[in-house]
């Protein structure tokens, strides 16, 4: 589902995905139908305008989405890669963050992505995560890895066990729980079950503050 002010934009954005052949529009709207839209045609992820006028804005209808009782993923679109935007977009739960000139391929790809279950980021915001640019989730310093207070993030990791320790280095390296699964040889029931427990061990609200902790205590590297 499509959540944009202006309509041009939502019009051009369905033919983009549905051109694609295996991606569905269920429906368009503005932000002031979005929770009804959402919860009449209950689409599996929503690309959201992450700025439109209040009081129906982007993180007011991000917000009011997330607290359905099954939410779908939501992921933000803006034309400004700014630092406000992305921190309120992921401490609201947003599970994607695209900016408006993503080149079709690549925006048809993060559909797929996060359509699976995967997290999806523009190259300049994943790096800004990567380098903790939205702070510790966990409540301790923010340093990067390799510097004196990393060895703090990586005790953060400890009461993970072996398995749930390769389950997030996989999930913050971007795999979709199919993904993981394949590659642990294991069911995807049993990795979304792993995946409860390293949220609640690490007492990280979502997914990408999962995967942030993991980079800032050094278990993935991702190249410059």
């Amino acid at each position: 589902m499509i959540v944009d002010d202006e309509a041009l934009v939502r019009a051009a954005l369905r033919s983009i995905l549905e051109s694609s052949g295996d991606i569905r529009v269920e429906a368009d709207c503005d932000g002031h139908d979005a929770v009804d839209t959402v919860t009449a045609t209950r689409p599996g992820l929503v690309l959201l305008d992450a700025v439109m006028p209040p009081p129906d804005d982007g993180l007011t209808v991000l917000r009011a989405l997330r607290a359905l009782p099954s939410p779908p993923a939501v992921a933000m679109l803006t034309a400004f890669d700014t630092s406000a935007h992305l921190r309120a977009a992921m401490a609201a739960g947003a599970t994607g963050f695209l900016l408006k000139d993503t080149a079709v391929g690549t925006l048809i790809d993060a559909v797929r992505v996060m359509a699976r279950g995967g997290t999806v980021f523009t190259p300049t915001v994943g790096r800004a995560v990567v380098d903790g640019f939205l702070g510790d989730p966990l409540g301790s310093d923010g340093a990067k890895p390799g510097t004196p207070g990393a060895s703090a993030h990586a005790a953060a990791l400890a009461p993970l066990t072996d398995r749930e320790t390769e389950v997030l280095r996989l999930l913050a390296a971007g795999l979709p729980n199919a993904r993981i699964a394949a590659e642990l040889g294991i069911s995807v029931g049993t990795v979304k079950d792993h995946v409860r427990a390293v949220l609640r061990k690490l007492a990280a609200p979502n997914r990408v503050a999962a995967a942030v902790a993991a980079h800032q205590a050094g278990l993935v590297r991702v190249p410059e």
